[in-house]
């Protein structure tokens, strides 16, 4: 027997009437700007870098050429870009950026607009292209390529000349940029030696260059505008560090400028965030006199990058022969097992938490975001909160001497200042005191044994929020 559709209509509102209503979500915090762009984001996320420092000056044992030297002297009769790449990916490295042209003018790829090049030296019967090979080499190993292109040039004739030199180094740049795959990184400076004849680089043609042919590439400069340097060769942030910053403070090559690049602006209305550069040796190109700094001072450097809102640009130089230095890579492989060590054991894992302010009551801005490793989910407060605390109780009483905390970033960074605690004999001691926290915070603080901790988030640009808490023994300590 069939219904008739006024039977079947009065039945489903009368189910539709008897549904329970669900409680309205709460809507997450709005961003507090500036916040970074896409490419800012994977950028941050992908960690350290490498840097390859080779040219000429491999051969020469300089640290700066002049534009004189012979394309022959360049002979690296055991060249392999696999294997700088290969050791890139499994020491922890997420981009090669290489050389590509450094003061001296020498070019790593064939370039239509100098005789100065690699395919004007009898290597590989002038066959060679390291541009080439080295981007290969990482697209086989799942890595990024990036590029450093001297905006100082000593062998070109056009130097001095403002109009025809920008033109020239324009038409290199494209040739870099069309002729290699995706590049995910280009790094500018505004070298300029003692003896450079005056002029002007066009900075603004560069990056608008860059933008046109490979979107996805982050600008690296003292002014960014993607990311910016750190002030300093030592790899070292400030303890504060911002990410926030005002790019209209800063020119390229400007001196009395580091303490800002440092410590980034929190007022700044621009997002450009710090990239921490330092060679592994003493030297940026390879020289046989110089061993690969320790453990321990790589490490150091990698809480003072890493560990301050940073990303690490750690340059290893090939050697004469072409390839990463045994030395190095046996370095570059203690410094991985090192950080392995510590961070691979997140003590504070199984913890649970109580917070003085929840978002609107909603567990989906709980404490429970803290401990899961995604920075889409975090610890929220009312937007009219701007000191909050969370206690987190551990599984059992945890010996530890490093602590972890995250901001999620994507919605700007907002933490001006925090405090840690942990509890004793009911009483509450202070481990560490800080600013900023940004993308990763790592304090190293005295080894300590606690079951309770207390996270205070003492003041912030807006609500505050955390996406990630953890907590570390780094026995070398």
């Amino acid at each position: 027997m069939s219904t008739s559709p006024l039977v079947v209509y009065c039945l489903l509102a009368l189910l539709l009437c008897a549904a329970p209503v669900s409680a309205q979500q709460v809507s997450p915090p709005a961003p507090i700007l500036p916040i970074p762009t896409a490419r800012q984001l994977a950028w941050q996320e992908g960690g350290m870098r490498m840097f390859v420092h080779f040219g000429v000056n491999t051969f020469t044992d300089r640290e700066w050429g002049d534009g004189t030297e012979s394309p022959d002297l360049f002979q690296p009769a055991g060249f392999d870009a696999r294997q700088w790449a290969r050791v890139a990916r499994e020491t922890g490295f997420s981009t090669v950026i290489l050389t590509a042209k450094h003061h001296d003018g020498f070019a790593l790829w064939n370039s239509r607009y100098t005789d100065h090049d690699v395919a004007s030296s009898s290597w590989m019967g002038g066959g060679g292209d390291v541009v080439g090979a080295l981007a290969e080499a990482v697209r086989e190993e799942g890595l990024g390529l990036g590029l450093y292109l001297s905006p100082w040039d000593q062998h070109e004739p056009s130097y001095g000349d403002e109009a025809g030199y920008n033109a020239f180094y324009l038409a290199q740049l494209r040739e870099l940029l069309t002729q290699y795959g995706p590049i995910t990184e280009m790094w500018f400076d505004g070298a300029k030696g003692e003896n450079a004849k005056a002029m002007n680089y066009h900075f603004h043609a560069f990056w608008a260059t860059v933008r046109q042919l490979q979107p996805g590439a982050v600008l690296f400069s003292d002014a960014g505008p993607d990311v910016r340097w750190i002030g300093n060769e030592r790899g070292f942030a400030g303890e504060s560090s911002w990410s926030t910053f005002d790019r209209s403070k800063v020119s390229i090559g400007a001196t009395g400028i580091e303490k800002y690049l440092n410590e980034g602006d929190a007022d700044g209305p621009d997002w450009v965030g710090g990239e921490c550069d330092v060679s592994i040796r003493r030297g940026w190109f390879f020289h046989a006199d110089q061993e690969p700094k320790s453990v321990a001072d790589l490490m150091d450097i990698y809480y003072k990058s890493e560990g301050r809102n940073c990303v690490l640009l750690l340059n290893i130089p090939p050697n004469r022969a072409g390839l990463l230095d045994d030395a190095d890579v046996r370095r570059l492989q203690e410094f991985k097992a090192a950080r392995e060590a510590v961070f691979t054991n997140d003590l504070a894992r199984g913890a649970t938490a109580m917070v003085s302010n929840q978002r609107g009551g909603d567990d989906a801005f709980g404490p429970a975001g803290l401990f899961d490793d995604h920075m889409e989910t975090y610890w929220a407060t009312d937007d009219t909160v701007r000191s909050a605390s969370v206690i987190v109780d551990l599984p059992a009483g945890q010996t530890f001497n490093v602590i972890r905390l995250n901001e999620p970033i994507h919605l700007g960074q907002r933490v001006r200042a925090y405090r840690v605690e942990a509890e004793g004999d009911g009483q509450w001691s202070t481990l560490v005191e800080g600013t900023t926290i940004g993308y990763r915070k790592l304090d190293r603080i005295a080894t300590t044994t606690a079951g309770r901790l207390r996270i205070t988030l003492l003041d912030a640009r807006g609500c505050p929020l955390l996406a990630g808490f953890g907590l570390y023994l780094d026995t070398a300590l």
